[in-house]
């Protein structure tokens, strides 16, 4: 079983590379010059896709294939302020350079949007904005000219006041009528924290047809009962074996059946006992082998993306230590041979 591990957004293993650099609104408004104020945006936004393409070609030189590109790479793109203003046009070349980089080295990117980009708001201007910015990342991955094998991660959502777990996600069904199929296409749904478990969203990407991201360290955080309208499932102590999660790892797995890419995952660390929900700044290798064994009995290849505060460093640190164990064959600095 071939695996691929890959990063989110910064490289801290390089200098003055940020792909995030930002421009508040505050900032665009005290700019007298409106067509000042939004150059100065489409200038932040070319440093950002430069800064993009040196992590890429850090990342290949590495041997590292899977990447997450910043949601922040042009400032203010989706704000009232900068309608009319074509980001797209006055920044292709930064951004074809990038799609002919992730293309001719067969690497695989996606975006996770941000947290407020949700799909089963029951308020109408709270859902238009999500589309918007899931339009967003789909406009700037067609700009890249990549296909939709280059996916958007969200997570179902919240779980509203007046309506338990079970009406929330069958508002989602309902809303996902409204998202265009550009959008459709790329979407994948992950597993939460703190609400949607693993087997209520493999539920809801089977009634949609699209493939689930699984998070194993929100799995920790939240296994408990389905939709019923119970609570959230008790932090576990003990590290899971792969009998128990072959239950959410089969289905998961199946998902993404048809697709051309393989299954993908989301690993990380909880920063400790007290804040186990938070990330650590490194990968505990030994909460990754049970999954990877279960993974291991499908047959089938998988990616997975390193979700710790160390960023590139994280996933450099871990292949030292996966070099460690007798069943792990090193193929690259990103990727290994699990259990020949």
């Amino acid at each position: 079983m071939k695996v691929r591990f890959g990063f989110v957004a910064m490289a801290l293993s390089l200098t003055n590379a940020s792909p995030s650099q930002t421009m508040t609104y505050k900032v665009f408004q005290s700019i007298p010059d409106k067509e000042a104020a939004l150059q100065k945006a489409t200038r932040i936004g070319a440093r950002n896709l430069e800064n993009t393409l040196r992590i890429l070609r850090h990342a290949k030189a590495s041997g590292v294939e899977v990447y997450r590109f910043s949601s922040r790479l042009i400032p203010l793109f989706t704000h009232e302020a900068t309608k009319g203003w074509d980001f797209i046009d006055r920044l292709r070349d930064h951004l074809v350079r990038i799609g002919h980089f992730v293309q001719q080295n067969a690497m695989r990117v996606s975006f996770h949007p941000e947290h407020f980009t949700v799909l089963n708001s029951p308020k109408k201007e709270v859902l238009d904005s999500s589309i918007r910015d899931l339009l967003y990342h789909v406009n700037i991955l067609e700009a890249m000219e990549l296909d939709d094998s280059a996916k958007l991660v969200i997570h179902i959502g919240g779980r509203y006041k007046d309506k338990d777990k079970e009406s929330s996600l069958n508002l989602f069904i309902q809303n996902f009528v409204h998202v265009p199929l550009s959008v459709q296409r790329r979407l994948t749904l992950e597993n939460d924290d703190k609400i949607y478990t693993a087997k209520e969203t493999q539920r809801l990407c089977r009634t949609l047809g699209i493939p689930m991201v699984f998070d194993l360290h929100h799995h920790y955080c939240n296994h408990g009962s389905e939709a019923s309208g119970s609570t959230v499932g008790s932090v576990p102590i003990e590290i899971m074996t792969k009998e128990e999660l072959s239950d959410v790892v089969e289905p998961f797995l199946a998902s993404w059946e048809g697709q051309p890419i393989p299954p993908k995952a989301h690993v990380s660390s909880p920063k400790d006992e007290r804040n186990f929900r938070a990330h650590a700044d490194y990968i505990n290798p030994e909460e990754l082998i049970p999954f990877l064994d279960c993974v291991r009995e499908f047959d089938v290849d998988i990616d997975v993306m390193l979700e710790a505060k160390r960023k590139d460093e994280a996933l450099f640190a871990l292949m030292r230590e996966l070099q460690k164990y007798m069943f792990i064959n090193i193929l690259s600095g990103g990727s290994i041979q699990y259990r020949p």
